[in-house]
């Protein structure tokens, strides 16, 4: 053999042993990570295989403050708040501690969901819109039921019901965001 087929066929023979030493990771285990959408702001990402979109309160934000903001801040983002569900409360009153605080808080905006609600009356089911107050290892959270993922719950969405949920879903976490940290 003459010199220069030996010298290529040494560095072939070494690229492949090098490459050989790359830890690849499995397809299937590539399948199994979760689709997610970045939120930014020091939010967490949305997993978009999940209807629970979850928050933790920043440390030294009361659960008053959470409340407080969430009153404030939806009525800006013109959100009524038709009801309060003081889960906690009446696990209590059941003798059941709920360790810590456990609420539900739902936001309703017809300027936004009106499309979903008029192409797929269904949808109602969904409705209003909630974010739960919660505790749970001493962490004060705060949940969302994600639109667009109950939207998945109906045949065929029309687009402009797809472009409502998104729209409502964005507000929704806009709100979160403000009121994890306590603002007004």
């Amino acid at each position: 053999m003459n010199l220069t087929f030996q010298s290529v066929l040494l560095i072939v023979l070494m690229m492949l042993n090098a490459c050989a030493g790359i830890n690849k990771v499995p397809h299937d285990a590539q399948l199994k990570s979760p689709p997610i959408k970045v939120v930014g702001k020091g939010m967490p990402d949305i997993d978009l295989n999940s209807a629970i979109y979850e928050v933790p309160v920043k440390q030294g934000v009361t659960y008053q403050d959470v409340v407080d903001s969430l009153k404030s801040i939806s009525e800006g983002m013109n959100f009524v708040n038709p009801a309060n569900f003081p889960i906690g409360e009446h696990m209590k009153i059941r003798g059941v501690d709920p360790q810590g605080i456990k609420e539900v808080h739902s936001f309703c905006n017809l300027s936004m969901g009106t499309e979903i609600i008029l192409d797929h009356p269904e949808f109602l089911v969904f409705a209003p819109c909630r974010i739960a107050v919660y505790e749970k290892k001493n962490q004060l959270y705060l949940g969302l039921d994600r639109p667009t993922f109950d939207l998945k719950s109906v045949k065929n969405p029309s687009e402009r019901a797809i472009k409502s949920a998104q729209e409502l879903e964005d507000a929704l976490i806009q709100l979160m965001e403000k009121a994890s940290r306590g603002d007004f």
